[in-house]
């Protein structure tokens, strides 16, 4: 534990860890597999990297965030530990070289994608590693309970079997107590398994819901009021560009972001965010994990999310400097209808995902029994309209059928550069060429065989290398080759792929089991109503309906969400409030049927006027009482 401290201090500057740091390096050093729950900036990384630090061999990060990967492999370069990455975007060669040297350097961490880990080439070489221990990142991402599930993470447990004895440390900073069993139970952990949660309050954080009709007039008011960054998060990937030039329009330095941009744009607007070049970044929920600002001051969301876990983390990526930060949610009563809308695009009727199925196997055009372990190159746009199918519903079509095992979808995979002459050799000999052409072509045509007759897969940067050329220049040649019309060249690229999982079947064998549809479903829907039961309570304290989500009952109110400061202003206290709701509903029920406003008043005429009507307004936000078209107010049966 000596060593620990010392590395803190000779790589990090620091005198002591943090709560609950310690405890969970301390787990992993002694050999136990270990779940850390730690809120949004506490120092996750820490956890894993000093560890890993201090024992023989490499720590093999599985994380989803190819921003974090660099983020943290360049800090690690930057401390003069040698660190890698494989990500989207890298050539075979480069991932190769990689892992080679993960085998033979001293490298000490490898970050990989969860998808990585499962392709022939990476299991290959990692049995050849000295491997220390292996932590995993967002590790609520392998539970089917959890908000995020992605079913690439289930094979972290293979992985386990060539390491039986290696430590895996899970990381996540939200997790409910059915997702921290999950979890434990997916990784296989072993027997003697420590489990570590730091309280998720955040005293500096201040949760505010504003009722409005008007969000982007209550938005730029907010950050009128409030100095310094802020996130604002929309569903929309169009609604982020929209508002941006809304904002620049209203004099406040903005950009937006989404997935759909490319990764150089994303990294030029990430850094001029980061580096106060951009005030404020308009996003979905694509922006913000394993991007570490300390200094964001307001975290403000103008669409409802799917879950509390998105928004908890979300929300907690303002103030992680200690300094007063506000997570602003903007609320209108037609949210709650949009929000619910989201279950049947989620989950669509099981028709439909057979009709996507079986629609699925003939764009690909593959019969019955045949197709399993093939990969296709899909774009989803262009497969709806040649159906005439609504694009959310048949992701969400897709995603369930890779939940249920029939096909696997690959974002952004990398397609090979492919390359054919369309010139005979002898005619080729004939066309005037530089140097440069001549020594591209020829270190081709010694590299790879059948070039004059069809297609073949090129990489750009082993011909550079044999050529002696950099890859950019082997890409101009190319192209200038392609121009001159003597070969026919198509570079690399990023496009999704399917590959088929199960050979095709008939549509009276093809299912989605009950845990994929229904249960989770189910749980969809209790995501949404526990959502919009937080943005419409007027009463209780937000810091403590978040963290009782979380399983954390033992918190005071927090007196700085809006709910608090209404309190202190004189509103209905909650123990009143609650008083007052069960005497109308034992009022309502008595009289064995609605009862006009007036006559309810007068019933009711021993409690204060204006509590009795703060009362009344909250039960008809929360759909507990309704005033139906003569003017009575009824009690709402519950289904």
């Amino acid at each position: 534990m000596d060593r620990i401290h010392s590395i803190l201090s000779e790589y990090w500057g620091y005198d002591s860890f943090r709560p609950l740091q310690e405890d969970i390096i301390k787990s992993v050093i002694e050999g136990h597999d270990t779940l850390g729950l730690m809120p949004t900036g506490g120092g996750k990384s820490i956890t894993f990297q000093v560890p890993a630090l201090a024992l023989p061999g490499i720590c093999i990060v599985i994380t989803p965030l190819i921003a974090l990967m660099k983020d943290q492999v360049d800090n690690l370069k930057d401390k003069g530990i040698l660190a890698e990455a494989i990500y989207s975007g890298k050539s075979k060669s480069d991932i190769s070289r990689i892992l080679d040297n993960c085998i033979l350097g001293d490298y000490k961490f490898l970050y990989v994608s969860p998808e990585r880990i499962g392709t022939d080439n990476f299991l290959l070489k990692v049995k050849q590693m000295k491997v220390s221990m292996i932590a995993v990142d967002e590790s609520h991402c392998i539970s089917q309970w959890g908000y995020d599930f992605r079913p690439s993470y289930l094979k972290i447990a293979d992985l386990r079997l060539y390491f039986p004895n290696v430590p895996v440390l899970a990381l996540t900073a939200t997790a409910t107590l059915d997702v921290v069993n999950d979890i434990q139970e997916k990784l296989a952990f072993r027997q003697g398994a420590n489990v570590f949660k730091k309280s998720f309050y955040r005293k500096n954080l201040a949760y505010v819901v504003k009722y409005t009709d008007d969000k982007l007039g209550m938005m730029t008011n907010i950050l009128d009021k409030v100095p310094g960054t802020s996130v604002v998060y929309v569903r929309n990937r169009e609604r982020t560009k929209e508002i941006a030039e809304y904002l620049k329009n209203n004099g406040i330095a903005a950009d937006f972001y989404h997935a759909g941009l490319s990764n150089e744009i994303k990294d030029l607007r990430q850094n001029a965010w980061k580096n106060g070049q951009c005030r404020v970044i308009v996003a979905t929920n694509a922006f913000g994990m394993g991007i570490d600002k300390p200094d964001v001051r307001t975290v403000i969301h103008i669409d409802l999310p799917d879950s509390l876990e998105a928004y908890f983390q979300e929300a907690g990526r303002a103030g992680r400097d200690g300094e007063k930060a506000y997570a602003v949610l903007l609320y209108s009563d037609a949210d709650g209808t949009k929000l619910k809308k989201r279950i049947s695009d989620t989950y669509p009727e099981k028709d439909f995902i057979s009709n996507v199925y079986n629609s699925l196997f003939n764009y690909f055009q593959i019969a019955e029994n045949e197709g399993l372990g093939i990969t296709y190159p899909f774009s989803i746009v262009n497969f709806c309209k040649v159906f005439h199918f609504n694009i959310t519903q048949t992701e969400s079509a897709i995603e369930l059928m890779q939940q249920a095992g029939y096909l696997e979808l690959h974002e952004d995979t990398d397609s090979q550069s492919r390359f054919v002459f369309t010139v005979t050799r002898d005619d080729l000999y004939l066309n005037k060429t530089t140097d440069i052409e001549d020594n591209v072509m020829s270190t081709i045509m010694r590299c790879y065989s059948g070039i004059f007759c069809d297609y073949v897969y090129i990489d750009e940067n082993y011909v550079a290398e044999r050529s002696g050329l950099s890859r950019e220049q082997v890409y101009q040649t190319l192209v200038e080759l392609r121009q001159k019309g003597l070969v026919n060249y198509i570079p690399l690229k990023k496009e999704p792929c399917i590959t088929i999982q199960r050979a095709r079947v008939d549509l009276k064998y093809f299912s989605i089991p009950k845990q994929v549809y229904e249960i989770r479903k189910a749980q969809f829907m209790n995501k949404i109503n526990n959502v919009i039961d937080y943005a419409t309570d007027r009463i209780h304290c937000r810091s403590r309906i978040l963290l009782h989500y979380f399983g954390d009952d033992d918190s005071a109110n927090c007196g700085q969400c809006d709910n608090c400061i209404a309190q202190k202003k004189g509103c209905v206290s909650q123990q009143k409030h609650s008083s007052i709701r069960e005497t109308v509903i034992n009022t309502l029920l008595g009289n064995n049927g609605p009862i006009a406003a007036n006559d309810l008043l007068k019933r009711l005429s021993g409690i204060e006027e204006q509590p009795l009507k703060q009362t009344l307004k909250w039960m008809l936000d929360n759909d507990q009482i309704f005033i139906n078209q003569r003017g009575e107010i009824e009690l709402r049966q519950k289904n």
